[in-house]
């Protein structure tokens, strides 16, 4: 396991199942908030990381979605922490097996019922911002898929709507991805948002992203094309 302070306020936690696997906290006045809960052999290490730290107690996790690389740890996590945990309301469903998953064959029962509730939005049906952070709904690798932007720290913790390799953007990995083509779509958020760096769970830091998206879309858009043809 591997710690790395991401920002004046971020901290990533990273470790390695084949691939690396990031979850983030995240530092506030009122205490800490976890950014995703990894695997399960992840518990103890974050909850240790958390304690070391010294920032308050763990308020709160977020999730940007509900594949069990995201929430694999929240047992542990929460049978010494009782705190809330968000996710989209159209995630919650297909985490809780209620639904099934785009492209996926059996119905996954990632978390217990009634573990997660819904992020809180407004009257505009807006999410609204949690502890520093603003929700941001990006489909396209989940239904129901989130991504996470620090305006003060100005990082986006974008979950798994994109992965990275030396620091270019690369496309979320095709054999869990529900639908290529949204989860392109969605991407404009690096655009809108323009962050100083982006951060995924599968891969490391990239700098002013909204500088590549534009090479990045134009080459998902010719892969698309290439399938469909």
């Amino acid at each position: 396991m591997k710690i790395k302070r991401v920002s004046e306020h971020i901290w990533s936690i990273k470790s390695w199942v084949l691939i690396p696997i990031h979850v983030w906290i995240v530092e506030e006045e009122d205490g800490v908030t976890l950014v995703d809960a990894g695997m399960p052999f992840l518990a103890s290490g974050i909850l240790k990381f958390i304690n070391q730290l010294d920032s308050g107690p763990l308020k709160r996790i977020l999730l940007t979605h509900g594949h069990g690389d995201h929430v694999g740890a929240l047992t542990k996590i929460l049978q010494e922490n009782n705190v809330p945990v968000y996710a989209h309301e159209i995630e919650i469903p297909f985490m809780e097996g209620n639904q099934l998953y785009p492209r996926r064959k059996k119905y996954e029962k990632n978390v217990a019922k009634g573990i997660v509730q819904p992020l809180q939005s407004d009257e505009q049906d807006r999410l609204l911002s949690v502890s520093g952070l603003h929700p941001i709904l990006t489909p396209g690798h989940s239904p129901g898929h989130v991504v996470y932007y620090h305006e003060e720290d100005q990082v986006l913790l974008a979950g798994d709507l994109f992965t990275s390799k030396r620091g270019k953007l690369h496309r979320p990995m095709p054999m869990f991805t529900g639908d290529m083509k949204e989860a392109v779509k969605s991407s404009v958020v690096v655009e809108q948002l323009n962050p100083k760096q982006l951060e995924v769970c599968h891969g490391n830091t990239v700098y002013q992203p909204a500088k590549q998206l534009d090479e990045y879309m134009k080459k998902m858009e010719s892969e698309l094309l290439k399938r469909i043809g």
